[in-house]
């Protein structure tokens, strides 16, 4: 299944992208795809509902695009998981996955558009696969285990401001959470229907100019480990929202450096999870 949500900011609504192509209203059926529908086996209802007969309200095609699932309780971002990424911004290739966190209220629409902060002038893009966890998930025993915790993937844009990020001290997370930087969607395609999340292409797009193409593949920590490898030292709980990190291309890692300006278009894309478009604008 395909879950969608729709509508204006703060008012946003579930609903379901359906194999021709059209988003159904699914709102007089559940609140939300949030914390509350996954931890209460919400996934389990929906399949037996798509299941029985009958038509749901379509979506006008006007309707705003949200967020595929409600604010998470936490996003969790892991860094520098493509070698080759790691090289072009001069770090060593890490030995165990480099974590770090960001704000879970940067969540955005997949076409929404999205503010430059004030101040900055390395504002940069990052495609990256997206994992939003199905149930609570503390001391798995091998990464075996951890498709039985994964709700879903879908598109997570990691956007980045390079300034707070590295030049202002401390940890990345100043660079990572502002306003609108974690558009995600359009969909969240379930596990149950994802082939191989090991071999998906990903690509991103700046004015139409392609900057980023990789392959989950490669990277160095794959999804199944990462989950494991979080659950040893925190409590991953339903609707989280784990980043899983870029391959090479982002705008750091040019030569030289290449950072979003107002008016940017980015257009990015995972294999079998859709595309997202955006357009960077200067905060009012």
């Amino acid at each position: 299944m395909k879950l969608i949500r729709f509508g204006n900011e703060k008012n946003e609504k579930p609903g379901i992208l359906d194999e021709k192509g059209e988003r159904l209203d699914l709102s007089g059926y559940f609140e939300d795809w949030d914390e509350k529908f996954f931890a209460s086996g919400g996934l389990e209802k929906l399949k037996e509902l798509m299941t029985k007969e009958g038509e749901f309200p379509k979506i006008a095609e006007s309707v705003r695009w949200a967020p595929c699932v409600a604010r998470p309780p936490k996003i969790i971002c892991i860094g520098l998981n493509y070698s080759d990424h790691a090289r072009e911004s001069g770090a060593e290739i890490p030995k165990e996955p480099v974590v770090f966190m960001k704000a879970s209220n940067t969540v955005s629409g997949p076409y929404d558009d999205v503010y430059i902060p004030k101040n900055s002038d390395k504002t940069d893009w990052e495609v990256e696969l997206g994992v939003i966890i199905g149930k609570e998930a503390m001391y798995l025993e091998s990464p075996d285990e951890a498709d039985n915790y994964i709700a879903g993937y879908c598109i997570s844009h990691d956007v980045s401001e390079r300034a707070f990020q590295l030049e202002k001290g401390g940890q990345w997370t100043k660079g990572k959470s502002c306003k609108g930087f974690s558009p995600i969607g359009p969909f969240l395609l379930t596990s149950d229907e994802m082939d191989d999340v090991n071999s998906l292409k990903l690509e991103l797009k700046v004015n139409g100019e392609p900057m980023q193409q990789g392959n989950t593949g490669l990277m160095i920590f794959d999804v199944h480990h990462i989950v494991w490898y979080l659950s040893q030292f925190m409590v991953l709980e339903p609707g989280d929202l784990i980043s899983t990190g870029t391959p090479p291309g982002v705008g750091m890692g040019k030569k030289p450096p290449q950072y979003l300006k107002d008016g940017d278009v980015v257009e990015l894309g995972i294999e079998g999870l859709g595309f997202q478009k955006q357009k960077f604008v200067n905060y009012p």
